[in-house]
């Protein structure tokens, strides 16, 4: 339904036509990433697309006619992958017309301080602040470490350190490297916060829990407790954001960040 479209009625919640993505990109590109963990079935549908160029939607007993450039990531070997029999090799060749390896960010570490002023731009501007920039010391950790996670894992690893950064200077201490790999206790998010002591008999069992709070979104749950805390931080300091922040015992940086995460910095 997504790479092909559907008409009404033609499934469980299919209220209306809908385009799938190879009408929409027709007579344009379309990217398709990780293109190797694509189900055996939807290989077979996607190479029929490439060779007859039309498609079909779900429901549908007439082919649309469509025109893409095809471009496809993935980070596996798909000559590998074709060989154990998890991808298809008529669709491997379809695809395979010009190939690019892009090396892994263990493999160019001398692009580091290039990306990493890039992303911390990127990051500055979401925020609405002034780049912050990295140190000697800070971009030697850098280039001196592997990075399993890839350029993700730098851009993670710069956000952390400019949310809790206070000088704009983020030094080699402010980094935290192979977060997902350590076994270091994490520093707690309200340092200064005096811990509430909570009586044993007063904390509730796995068992009785009650799940049906969070309502199947965690993430969504957690934000909403996040956002009234900040709402009350702001109300209770008459919406002085430096005030509030040294209430929550975090940096006006680290404040801004949240507050524009949220959609709260207007």
């Amino acid at each position: 339904s997504e790479l092909f479209g559907h008409i009404k009625g033609s499934f469980t919640g299919a209220t209306q036509d809908k385009a799938g993505l190879f009408q929409a990109a027709s007579g344009g590109t379309l990217f398709l990433d990780e293109v190797a963990d694509l189900p055996m079935p939807v290989q077979v549908k996607l190479l029929r697309v490439i060779q007859e160029k039309s498609v079909r939607p779900v429901g549908s007993e007439t082919e649309i006619p469509t025109d893409v450039r095809l471009l496809s990531a993935t980070h596996k070997n798909l000559t590998e992958e074709v060989r154990l029999g998890r991808f298809r090799d008529d669709l491997f060749y379809r695809i395979n017309v010009i190939g690019i390896h892009v090396p892994s960010l263990r493999e160019r570490l001398e692009d580091i301080p290039q990306l990493s002023e890039h992303l911390l731009g990127k990051l500055a501007e979401e925020i609405g602040t002034s780049p912050a920039r990295l140190d000697d010391a800070a971009l030697e950790k850098l280039t001196a470490y592997k990075f399993p996670g890839n350029v993700r894992e730098l851009e993670n690893i710069l956000a952390r350190a400019n949310a809790l950064n206070e000088t704009g200077i983020i030094k080699a201490d402010d980094l935290e490297l192979g977060q997902l790999n350590t076994t270091q206790p994490q520093p707690e998010i309200y340092p200064t916060q005096p811990p509430v002591s909570v009586p044993a008999a007063a904390l509730p069992t796995p068992e009785q829990y009650d799940l049906s709070i969070v309502g199947g979104d965690l993430e969504g749950y957690l934000e909403g407790i996040e956002r009234e805390i900040l709402e009350a931080a702001l109300y209770q300091n008459r919406w002085n954001k430096t005030a509030a922040a040294k209430a929550l015992g975090v940096s006006f940086r680290s404040l801004r960040y949240r507050l524009k995460k949220l959609g709260l910095d207007d």
